[in-house]
């Protein structure tokens, strides 16, 4: 008996110790964002003793990584009835409600967590931390609170100064992100995410160089460790996004050192739509059809398989396939819609809207494409600066009423990106629109139009142009005194600038005295023949000039 309690404890001991193990495996595969292998791992350590907590809180964090709350609940809720580690279970169950917006129901898992936890254990007070930085809605400030009092008694954790410098890096607070990182790395050596993120702190400062360089001194420790080309992959987009002259080759780059990060992890769906979603920030549609296509054969289910099939389609120029993908997609109720997702909707609409000929849209394609710009704006405000080139891709097409009323969204906050540039297009729209043949002038339009380029002149009073689209826009709305202010007002600004010479201004210069005289025409002669001979002096040959000079002398 004695021998069989003695094997007993043994047995126990050295399951318990494999356990250990297999967490921390699990743990390393998490950090190296190997979730599959992880999760395998992890349901491994479950099946040989499901009572085990801290495997369970571990899962479900992985769902959770993976957007799969649904599952990660599931395990969250099982491993509160298990043994070491149960408690940490209710840290999961709190970001869900966080997630949910419900911070009392989340404070109150967070207490039963605390409850037990020894006070010089810094692991449940990281979690919390990381419950609250990982919410869909995160609260840095609270995280830092609790990071910091934790660091009182635990001041040489490393994984409490790893979430520290996480903390401060999403608060916008950079010098004590990096003094916490260095700290993580300098108590563990082995800890290469710590120091990867000094490289990700210079890469967010647009220091490109120096941030590769740090990647390359990660690289240079464990070449295997995913995660940092996954970084090296942004950096190299954002740099290619900064400095076009690079853009071919650094959009490359990031490319191949994304796919290099998804050798080192996995190719699980979850992974294949974490290199989709990059794939669009790179603009590579030819190759996110093929993972698109990829997707589908691996999974049928999933509905934002469909959005990426959809703006692939679009941008590869097969606009019927692209709709019938996005409407899939919005159609499914578990589908979680984006204004990204609404501008692509209303694109493909103004698409099949114009007619086979070029030169006309279907009203009723086009209001409902409107409408879907509308929507996406509600969600997103900023998404005012993604529709820019849309109204010009009307402009150019010289679907200018169209265009008017996407560059319109645009016009009203002034601290967008494209405020001026929506409004100067804005007001060219109007009026090309009314200028067309056959078209009475709208002066209410007309009216807007010359708003949106008083506008222009508050946020821009160097850009001179204004005064004389101003001007053309008078002239539409037969507004005589306000085509001679305007137009006087262009040719002053020009001589301000010394630029009433400058031979790039000569056709604009032409038109100013040439409208300037025949506004005078009927009320000051002499004013006419001053302009008209200002026309002649920078155009000897001028036509309009020299025969309406004759008529006046």
């Amino acid at each position: 008996m004695n021998k069989l309690k003695i094997f007993s404890v043994a047995f126990f001991a050295s399951t318990a110790l494999v356990n250990a193990q297999d967490i921390d495996q699990a743990k390393k595969a998490i950090d190296a964002e190997q979730f599959e292998k992880a999760k395998s791992m992890l349901k491994s350590v479950l099946q040989a003793k499901p009572s085990n907590g801290t495997a369970s809180f571990l899962l479900g964090n992985v769902y959770m990584q993976q957007k799969e709350t649904d599952s990660a609940k599931i395990y969250y809720q099982k491993g509160i009835t298990g043994s070491e580690g149960a408690k940490l279970n209710y840290i999961g169950l709190g970001q869900i409600d966080l997630d949910a917006d419900n911070k009392s129901a989340a404070q109150a898992n967070f207490d039963l967590a605390i409850k037990e936890a020894k006070r010089k254990d810094a692991t449940v007070p990281t979690y919390i931390a990381r419950a609250y930085m990982n919410s869909t809605k995160p609260d840095t400030k609270s995280a830092i609170a609790i990071l910091e009092k934790a660091k009182l008694d635990s001041p040489q954790n490393a994984d409490l100064f790893l979430a520290i410098g996480d903390a401060y890096y999403l608060d916008n607070k950079q010098n004590e992100a990096y003094s916490a990182y260095r700290n993580a790395f300098q108590i563990d050596p082995t800890m290469l995410r710590a120091k990867m993120q000094l490289g990700v702190l210079l890469k967010g400062a647009k220091s490109y160089d120096l941030a590769i360089n740090a990647f390359n001194e990660v690289i240079a420790i464990n070449p295997n460790y995913g995660p940092v080309y996954r970084e090296l992959a942004e950096t190299y987009y954002k740099w290619g996004r900064n400095k076009p002259s690079k853009a071919t080759e650094n959009m490359q780059l990031a490319l191949t050192n994304y796919d290099k990060y998804m050798s080192l992890t996995d190719y699980s769906l979850a992974s294949r739509m974490r290199r989709a979603d990059f794939l669009v920030l790179l603009k590579n549609w030819t190759e996110l059809e093929k993972e698109g296509n990829k997707m589908i054969e691996l999974n049928k289910v999933n509905p934002r398989i469909y959005r990426y099939l959809a703006y692939s389609a679009f941008e590869n120029g097969n606009v019927d396939l692209a709709m019938k993908s996005l409407e899939s997609f919005m159609a499914n109720p578990n589908s979680k819609i984006i204004p990204k997702d609404y501008i692509y909707y209303a694109e493909i609409k103004f698409k099949k809207a114009i007619a086979a000929d070029g030169l006309s849209m279907d009203p009723n394609l086009y209001n409902s494409g409107l409408a879907d710009l509308n929507k996406a704006l509600v969600l997103e405000p900023l998404a005012t600066e993604d529709l820019n080139d849309i109204g010009k891709k009307l402009f150019s097409k010289k679907f200018y009423k169209e265009a008017a009323g996407i560059f319109e969204l645009g016009t009203k906050k002034s601290e967008d990106k494209n405020y001026v540039d929506d409004n100067i297009y804005y007001g060219l729209s109007i009026f090309y629109a009314n200028s067309k043949k056959d078209t009475k002038p709208d002066l209410v339009q007309l009216q807007s139009a010359e708003t949106a380029f008083d506008r222009v002149l508050v946020a821009a009073p160097s850009y001179q142009d204004a005064f004389l689209y101003k001007a053309r826009v008078n002239r539409l709305a037969e507004k005589e005194d306000l085509i001679i202010k305007n137009y006087e007002a262009y040719i002053a600004k020009l001589t301000e600038k010394g630029d009433l010479n400058n031979a790039t201004h000569k056709a604009k210069i032409i038109e100013s005295y040439n409208n300037l005289a025949a506004s005078y025409a009927n009320k000051d002669k002499t004013k006419a023949i001053e302009y008209f001979t200002k026309t002649l002096a920078v155009d000897p040959t001028n036509e309009y000039a020299t025969k309406s000079l004759a008529t006046l002398k």
